[in-house]
């Protein structure tokens, strides 16, 4: 294999699909040797952060009787970025409603959903979501160099999507020497290596799968969020899916029905597009600071665009003409 060469592995992970892609060797690992190794560590993690197996460490974590709970520093590493996401958005992306969607049908792994059509249809009217008023998040703390999490026993933890982002984000700083790599951890996105190697990242809707828009991108993170891949009816016929409203605990419809949040790693994506998700239509493009895309609930779409890069010689030659028109004008 070429040092040039993309060395690539995708697997079925996280009841997706993961990806692995690297380009180029270094003196530490060749590109085959660090995707392969990237593959073992996301179905690693997979079986360590399921809260559906009883003796994964996540489980064990959400049963134990004890205020402090000693834990590895992955573990230590997504508590604070559960945390994060809360603190971040009010308590809008809140990972401790564990109970709450166990409550709502999702408490094993989802087979068929239901269409997002027929989930629309019958719907309740839409309105934002907002944070709880209980904050229950505000009782979780972490030392993660002591790797230690400390919070009332019973608080319990759901690693969702932010232990998705999480990961690509680790791996993306093992990964980093490589001239370019791109982790896809189930739909969370790190792009990133030495060379700054563009890739296109297509944004594709979810009532039909076309694709909406096309970013071209070096380094960055990418996340998409939303309600059409994991939803299903309630025993009594609502529809409902894994995005809460953490004021009431139950599915929020908002009126958008998916976010793509472009960010520095793909944790800060994660929690971006979920808070889009969740803030409804008039909100949603203010979670999207470095750009993405949302898409309604009656299937239209919008583009926020990337904000503009200023690199050194435009910004001098900005600089030299504003001297030059002070001087003609005094």
């Amino acid at each position: 294999m070429s040092s040039d060469t993309e060395a690539s592995e995708q697997f079925d992970c996280f009841g997706s699909t993961c990806a692995a892609l690297v380009i180029g060797d270094t003196a530490a690992h060749s590109a085959r040797q660090a995707a392969a190794q990237a593959k073992h560590e996301l179905l690693d993690w997979h079986g360590r952060f399921s809260r559906f197996l009883a003796d994964s460490e996540l489980s064990r974590l959400n049963r134990d009787p004890r205020t402090q709970v000693p834990v590895t520093t992955l573990m230590a590493r997504f508590a604070a970025a559960v945390r994060t996401a809360a603190s971040t958005t009010g308590g809008l992306v809140d990972a401790t409603l564990l109970a709450d969607i166990q409550r709502a049908g999702y408490s094993g792994e989802l087979h068929a959903p239901l269409p997002l059509a027929a989930a629309l249809a019958r719907a309740p009217a839409r309105t934002p979501a907002k944070g709880s008023a209980t904050q229950r998040w505000r009782r979780l703390a972490v030392d993660v160099d002591a790797r230690t999490i400390t919070r009332p026993a019973g608080l319990q933890l759901d690693s969702g999507g932010l232990a998705k982002g999480l990961f690509a984000d680790v791996l993306g700083e093992r990964l980093a020497a490589h001239p370019g790599f791109a982790v896809n951890c189930a739909g969370d996105l790190l792009i990133g290596g030495a060379a700054e190697i563009t890739r296109a990242v297509r944004v594709q809707s979810p009532f039909d799968a076309r694709i909406l828009h096309t970013f071209n991108l070096s380094r960055t993170g990418v996340a998409t969020s939303g309600i059409g891949r994991r939803s299903w009816s309630a025993p009594n016929g609502a529809p409902a899916h894994h995005l809460l409203d953490p004021a009431t605990g139950r599915p929020a419809f908002t009126g958008v029905v998916q976010a793509t949040a472009l960010a520095p790693s793909a944790l800060m994506a994660e929690i971006r597009a979920k808070a889009a998700v969740l803030s409804g239509p008039l909100a949603a493009a203010g979670w999207l600071a470095d750009g993405g895309v949302i898409v309604f609930d009656d299937g239209s779409h919008q583009v926020v665009q990337p904000p503009a890069v200023v690199t050194l010689s435009q910004l001098s030659a900005f600089v030299q003409g504003t001297r030059k028109r002070a001087l003609q004008d005094a």
